[in-house]
C-alpha cells in the first residue's frame, strides 16, 4: 500500500471514528441533558423578543427574559388547560354514546344473521358438524383457541390502557420537575445568551467556525422552516376541520379536529386517511346529511391546502413524499409515536447538511487532507 492510500485510509477511519463517537454521545448523553437542550431551544426562540425589548425599551435583559418566559408559561397553561378540559368533557360524552353505537351494530348483526342465506349456511354447517363426529373435537378446539385468543388480547389491551393511565399519573411529578429545570435553563441561557455564544465560538478554530456557521444558517432555515411549515399546516387543518364540525353540529368537534390535524402529518394520505373512512361510515350508517356535509368539508380542506401549502412551504426544505414516508416508518419503529416527527426532522437535517456541502468537504478531506 502506497503512502497516499495509507493516509486516505487513516483519514477515512478518523472520520468514521468521529461519526461513531458523535452518534454514541447523542444516544447516551442526550437522555441526561435533554432538559437543557429544550431550554436552549426555548432561549433561542425567545431571544429575538428579549433582544428587541432590551434595545427598544432599554429593559434589563434579565427582566426581559423573565417577562417573556412568564408570558410564554401563562399562554401555554391557558391553551393546554382549555384543551384538556374540553377534550376530557368530549371523551366522557363520547364514552356515554358508545352504547348506542354498539346497540346499532348489534341490530345490524342480528339482521345479517337472520337473513335466509346466512340461516341456510348455518344449517349446512350444523348438519356437517353433526354428521362428522371426527371433526367435532378439532372444531371445538379451534373455537376454544379463538375465544381464548380474543379474551387474552382484550385483557392485554385493557391492561395496557390502565397501565398507561397509571404511568401518566405517576409521571406528573417528574414532568413538573423537568419543566422547572427547562424554564430555569432557558432563563440562565437567555440572560447571558451572547456571552455563552461567544465563549462557545472561542472553543473552535476559525475554519471550523466558518463551516459551522454556513451549516447552521442553512440548517436553521431548513429545520425551523420545516417545523414552522408543518405546525402551520397542522394548525390550519385542525382549525378548518373543527370549525366545519361545529357548523355540522358534530359532537366532540375539538377532539376530532385535533386528531385529524395530527393525521395530516402523513404524506399523501393526510386528512383523507381519517375523513374518507368516516364519510363512508356515515353513508353506511344511514346519516346521508352528515355524509354530504363531511364530503363538502373534505373538499374545502383539499382546496385550502392546495392554495396555502405552496406559500407556507416556500421557506422550508421540500421533501419528496417517498423518503419522508420511509423516514416516518423508520422513526416509528425506532422511537415509537415520536418517531413520526423525529424521522422527517432527521431527514431535513441530513438534507441541510448535504446542501451545505459537508459531505463533499468530508470526501475532499479524506482524499486530500486538511487545507
Amino acid at each position: 500500500m502506497d503512502r497516499t492510500t495509507s493516509r486516505r485510509l487513516w483519514r477515512a477511519l478518523f472520520v468514521l471514528f468521529a461519526v461513531a463517537v458523535t452518534i454514541l454521545l447523542l444516544i447516551y448523553v442526550t437522555p441526561l441533558v435533554y432538559p437543557f437542550v429544550i431550554g436552549w431551544l426555548l432561549a433561542y426562540a425567545i431571544n429575538p423578543l428579549v433582544t428587541g425589548m432590551q434595545r427598544k425599551w432599554k429593559v434589563p435583559r434579565w427582566l426581559g427574559v423573565t417577562v417573556t418566559l412568564l408570558l410564554f408559561v401563562a399562554a401555554m397553561l391557558t391553551v393546554v388547560s382549555a384543551l384538556i378540559t374540553r377534550i376530557v368533557v368530549e371523551i366522557i360524552t363520547l364514552s356515554k354514546s358508545l352504547n348506542s353505537t354498539i346497540e346499532w351494530w348489534r341490530r345490524q348483526f342480528e339482521q345479517f344473521v337472520a337473513a335466509p342465506e346466512i340461516q341456510d349456511l348455518i344449517d349446512k354447517l350444523s348438519t356437517f358438524y353433526n354428521e362428522n363426529p371426527n371433526y367435532q373435537d378439532t372444531i371445538n378446539s379451534r373455537i376454544s383457541d379463538t375465544a381464548n385468543l380474543v379474551a387474552s388480547k382484550s385483557s392485554a389491551i385493557l391492561t395496557s390502557i390502565l397501565n398507561g393511565i397509571v404511568a401518566l399519573i405517576s409521571s406528573l411529578p417528574n414532568v413538573a420537575t423537568i419543566l422547572v429545570v427547562v424554564l430555569l435553563a432557558a432563563f440562565f441561557i437567555s440572560k447571558d445568551w451572547y456571552r455563552h455564544t461567544n465563549k462557545m465560538s472561542s472553543w473552535f478554530p476559525q475554519p471550523i467556525r466558518q463551516s459551522t456557521s454556513v451549516v447552521w444558517i442553512d440548517l436553521q432555515k431548513a429545520l425551523f422552516g420545516y417545523l414552522r411549515a408543518q405546525f402551520i399546516m397542522i394548525s390550519i387543518t385542525a382549525c378548518v376541520v373543527t370549525a366545519g364540525l361545529l357548523i355540522l353540529n358534530v359532537d366532540y368537534a375539538i377532539t376530532i379536529g385535533l386528531l385529524i390535524g395530527l393525521v395530516d402529518l402523513l404524506p399523501y394520505l393526510g386528512v383523507g386517511a381519517a375523513m374518507i373512512p368516516w364519510i363512508a361510515y356515515t353513508f353506511i350508517y344511514g346519516d346521508i346529511s352528515l355524509g354530504i356535509g363531511l364530503s363538502i368539508l373534505y373538499a374545502v380542506i383539499l382546496i385550502a391546502r392546495q392554495m396555502l401549502e405552496p406559500k407556507v412551504l416556500a421557506s422550508s426544505v421540500g421533501l419528496d413524499p417517498l423518503p419522508t414516508l420511509i423516514a416516518m416508518f423508520v422513526g416509528l419503529k425506532l422511537f415509537g409515536v415520536f418517531g413520526l416527527i423525529i424521522g422527517p426532522v432527521s431527514l431535513v437535517i441530513l438534507s441541510a447538511i448535504h446542501k451545505a456541502n459537508v459531505f463533499r468537504d468530508i470526501y475532499a478531506f479524506i482524499l486530500r487532507g486538511a487545507k
